[in-house]
């Protein structure tokens, strides 16, 4: 191949690269506001990830169609959350004015926590069901109901929660409940041995389902479904992030000052958006660990096998090449363009 032949085929990679990249991910302006127990009807502004954090815990939930789901998943998040408070108070009781407790005392009062909705634009009701849950099973939890003005895709969506949250740290979790949500503790403790409980700390944990090859949740998949994993694994070896077992697990957690360092930076607004986020940490060596988690295959998945795996391609290679070229990467972020 001469020198010319190899030009032109630069040029024919580059322009299907241009072609493939996703277009900027925009903000409307609605979108910046929520809908909550406390203001149904009056739209209150969402705080921003440059702001100072406002509570402990941000839970990152993107929905698209999910009445069915929904519900169920909230009920086991809030469950949790309330029994982990419920435990904290308690031993905050007994350990009153006794110097031995007090120290463990003031490392674990209630966590306060906010849970972000985000619906990505829903027809099936997904976000007046949302609000009608809020007002009548949870009014006194902080449920914050944000609606997308159109479909973008998961990855947008989770970044769009994430940008607009006031946790100290971000959860991000599917709506469809898979992912045990007990399993947050351990995440939260590897978060604290990473960080050193310094708010300033950078860490990303990643739940992992790596350790379930072999269990009868895995197994029982099709095979099609278990392919695409393996598939996958491979492919991540070649992009850079092989030494994390499981990418796609959609149970993270983020320091607030990890977060500010990543998803300002992400371009993808598709479901391997993770991957690009595990990228741009292992630019900037913010500490990223996996811990094992509990899942379960739930039904009502939007996934077409053979869709997205002609997706997890384009992808993988769109990120590949553009960080390749240094069109993505660190300081190649997107300033937050609100319309």
């Amino acid at each position: 191949m001469d020198t010319i032949d190899t030009l032109t085929l630069f040029m024919e990679l580059y322009l299907l690269l241009l072609i493939w990249s996703p277009a900027p991910i925009i903000t409307r302006s609605s979108e910046t506001f929520y809908r909550s127990p406390k203001s149904p009807t009056k739209p209150l502004p969402l705080t921003r990830l440059d702001d100072e954090a406002t509570v402990d815990l941000s839970v990152v939930i993107p929905a698209y169609y999910e009445v069915e789901r929904l519900p169920i998943m909230l009920e086991q998040t809030i469950a949790h959350l309330e029994s982990v408070n419920v435990q904290r108070r308690n031993s905050a009781k007994k350990g009153k004015g006794t110097k031995t407790n007090s120290k463990e005392e003031s490392k674990s009062p209630p966590r306060t926590y906010e849970l972000l909705i985000i619906d990505d634009g829903s027809t099936d009701k997904t976000p007046e069901l949302s609000l009608s849950l809020a007002q009548s099973t949870y009014p006194q939890i902080d449920i914050k109901i944000i609606s997308m003005a159109e479909n973008q895709g998961k990855g947008a969506v989770v970044r769009h929660g994430m940008l607009y949250s006031g946790g100290r740290q971000l959860l991000m979790v599917d709506a469809d409940g898979a992912t045990r949500f007990e399993d947050l503790e351990p995440l939260w403790d590897a978060m604290e041995e990473i960080t050193g409980g310094d708010e300033g700390g950078e860490g990303v944990v990643v739940g992992s389902r790596a350790h379930m090859v072999k269990s009868e949740a895995v197994v029982k998949r099709s095979f099609i479904r278990n392919m695409l994993m393996r598939s996958l694994h491979t492919l991540l070896l070649l992009v850079g992030v092989g030494h994390i077992r499981d990418t796609q697990c959609g149970f993270k957690l983020f320091s607030r000052p990890a977060a500010r360092k990543l998803f300002p930076h992400q371009h993808l607004p598709s479901w391997m958006f993770d991957v690009e986020l595990l990228l741009l940490a292992k630019a900037q060596d913010i500490p990223v660990r996996e811990v094992d988690v509990e899942w379960h295959e739930v039904g009502g998945s939007k996934l077409n096998v053979v869709k997205a795996s002609l997706g997890m391609l384009r992808d993988l290679g769109v990120i590949r090449g553009n960080m390749m070229l240094g069109r993505w990467g660190v300081g190649k972020g997107r300033k937050v363009k609100v319309e």
